[in-house]
């Protein structure tokens, strides 16, 4: 239990990333995983996960990133991509999947398609769009949690102009949107932040029991 809280207080967002330390492929690998088995509404994942370590493609996003270093000197930059629309093969996709996976027969899970056609084909694309990036925000918790496990320093972006991500990455014919942004790699000697005590609020402000 201690582990799960220290491993949290040492996790900060880190400014100034050591560029000669790359995250091992052994690493990602469990990073990425971790990332899929990440809960979702419905289980549905309505988003797409771009692993970049192209130097050449980061620096073409980082003046996109309000030109933050740490764009081109982590060793990977994650970006979570939601879907900016969907229709019925949202649904039907995934439950052609557990269909397969659990070997149920695809009539038997008709009245779930039904129930989640219900609920999600009347938003708005606006509505829809809002969804599926909260979505993706919850895959990107999960992996900056599982960084920390794995003593990978991180730091969580948004910093970043959505609509030149989305041209750079080619996005737009994709039906996705560049919604959140995770710098992974090792932090930097030099860089002071490390060294901050962590402000959060207190237990009495933030919680209240009923």
């Amino acid at each position: 239990m201690e582990t799960v809280l220290e491993n949290r207080t040492w996790r900060y967002a880190t400014k100034k990333f050591d560029t000669h330390k790359k995250v091992s492929g052994g690493d990602l690998d469990i990073l990425l995983e971790a990332t899929r088995l990440s809960a979702s509404s419905y289980g549905l994942q309505p988003y797409h996960v771009f692993v970049i370590t192209d130097q050449e493609l980061k620096e073409k996003l980082k003046p996109a990133s309000w030109g933050q270093s740490q764009i081109t000197d982590a060793s990977h930059i994650i970006v979570f991509a939601n879907k900016t629309d969907f229709g019925e093969e949202l649904v039907d996709e995934y439950l052609q999947n557990v269909s397969k996976t659990r070997n149920i027969p695809a009539e038997n899970l008709k009245g779930y398609s039904d129930f989640m056609k219900s609920k999600l084909l009347g938003l708005s694309t606006e509505e829809k769009s809002v969804w599926t990036s909260k979505q993706a925000y919850l895959a990107f918790g999960n992996m900056m949690q599982a960084a920390a496990e794995l003593k990978i320093d991180t730091c969580p972006m948004e910093g970043f102009e959505a609509e030149r991500y989305n041209k750079i990455l080619g996005l737009d014919g994709k039906n996705l949107n560049a919604a959140v942004v995770l710098a992974i790699g090792y932090r930097s000697e030099e860089d002071e932040t490390q060294h901050y005590p962590k402000v959060r609020k207190s237990k009495e402000e933030l919680f209240t029991y009923l």
